[in-house]
Order: C-alpha cells, then structure tokens, then sequence
C-alpha cells in the first residue's frame, strides 16, 4: 500500500514535471516567433528607430533566458519520468548545422575488444565505424616571447656588433601584435572597455593596468593614423555620403551628468 501510494505520488510529479516542461517549450516558441517577426519587418521596412534595436536586443535577452529555462525544466522532467518509469517527452529542437569543414579534426579511435564476449574467438572483422563530433575550444594562452641577441666582439679591432633590437608598433612597446591587435578589437570591434579587459586579464593571471592599457591605446592609434587618413581620402571621394542621423546624448565637457547635451552625427551630400 505505502509503495503504491509512493509510486502514483512520483507519477504525479512526473506529469506535473512534464507539464512545466512543454509550457516552457511553448514558451520558447512563443518568444522565438515574436523575435523572427520583429525581425522580419525590420528587413521589410528597414531601420525604424533605435528603439527598435532595443526591442530586439531585449527579445533576443529574454529568448535566451527561456531557451535555458526550458532545457532544465525538460531534463527535470526527464529524470522524474525515469524515476517513475515512464517515456519521456522530449521537446522538439532545430536541426543543428554541421561543424564548419575548415575546423581541424582530431580523431580519437577507442580499442575495439580483441575478443568475443559471447563466445570468446578473437576472429573479429571490422564491419565500419560510428563518429560522434564534439565541439571543443583550446583555452586562450599566455606567453613570453623572449628574443635574445647576442653580442660578439671581434678580437683584431675589438669593436662589438649587436643586432638591432626587435621592431614593436608602439614607442616602449612590450606587447606582440596579436595581443595588441586583440586590445584594439575588444576595444572598438566589441566595445569592451579597458577596465573590464585589465579585470579580465588579471583573472587570468596577467597584471595590465587600465592605464598601462591606455598608454597602448593610444600609441597604436598614432601609428595607425596613416592608414586612417589614406581611408578616408578615399571614402570622401565619393559624390554622396549616407550616414546614420540618430541622435546620440554625450556628455558635455566640465558639466555633470545632468548637464548632458545632444549631438546629431549625418552627413550632407
């Protein structure tokens, strides 16, 4: 009696589970759908307004929020239904697409047994293979590139050769071009700011202050200059510029922040 009470008690949790379960999937669906209709009337009739953007952003945000929701809903459901023996209902998901081809491969072969275990003969014949993919990331790694240049003195004169010390972007440079290229990137291309990259470096194990960042910052952009201008010229050669008008609010200099004035950035052709 008490073990049948216990397993109706686990059925019903399982269902309620479930239920919980496929009201998230509907859920996810609901907001994905609302996201591709968004979506799809920006592409129909372009950029509205920047509130729009904010919208999508938002939904985006909120979509993702219940696409994890739902995943630990589903395998709550699944562990109660196989604790209660029942079939669990999975969620339907997206095909997902392939791994891109360009992606090194690294094949791991399990040992086959060298024997049966039916009837123990070690004849066995390979039929074929089944490969299973897993997507995999090499941690970021720091390191210290050390260039030595070494010193000889000739013995008749006895004067002393060196090679030149090695070529860096920035005036008392110490950073290799790809980690400065990472910084301007991060900087300009994600808009991470320097503070959160210096955090994110000392969590890491790397000691670079915002300053020390700055200063590196700004040297690249000197040395960059050329290669700004020489773009420029080019784009203003063109007989019409277009640009977007939005209004963004800036701060104005010496005031607080409730002195804020706005600036219209467009272009006339």
């Amino acid at each position: 009696m008490i073990l049948a009470e216990r397993q109706a008690r686990i059925e019903a949790q399982a269902e309620a589970l479930a239920a919980k379960a496929a009201a998230s999937s509907t859920e996810v669906t609901i907001a994905h759908l609302k996201l591709m209709i968004e979506k799809l009337k920006r592409e129909l009739y372009g950029q509205r307004s920047e509130r729009t953007m904010r919208l999508i952003d938002q939904m985006e945000l909120q979509l993702e929020e219940l696409e994890a929701k739902a995943t630990e809903d589903e395998l709550a459901a699944e562990a109660m239904s196989r604790q209660a023996s029942l079939p669990a209902r999975a969620r339907g998901r997206p095909v997902r697409n392939p791994f891109p081809e360009h992606l090194p491969r690294e094949r791991i072969v399990i040992s086959a047994p060298t024997s049966c275990p039916c009837c123990g003969s070690m004849k066995l014949s390979k039929l074929g293979e089944d490969v299973t993919e897993t997507l995999e990331v090499i941690p970021r790694q720091w390191k210290v590139i050390q260039t030595v240049r070494e010193k000889f003195s000739y013995r008749e004169c006895e004067a002393i050769t060196q090679p030149p010390a090695p070529f860096h972007v920035t005036p008392r440079g110490f950073m290799g071009p790809n980690l400065l290229a990472m910084l301007l990137f991060e900087k300009f291309g994600q808009h991470q700011p320097l503070n959160r990259q210096s955090e994110r470096y000392g969590r890491e194990g790397i000691d670079l202050s915002v300053s020390t960042l700055a200063d590196q910052v700004g040297a690249a952009t000197v040395a960059l200059a050329p290669l700004h201008e020489l773009t420029a010229r080019h784009v203003m050669v063109a007989e019409r510029l277009h640009a977007d008008d939005t209004t963004v609010p800036i701060l104005a200099k010496g005031k607080t922040d409730t002195g804020r004035i706005w600036m219209s950035i467009g272009a006339q052709s």
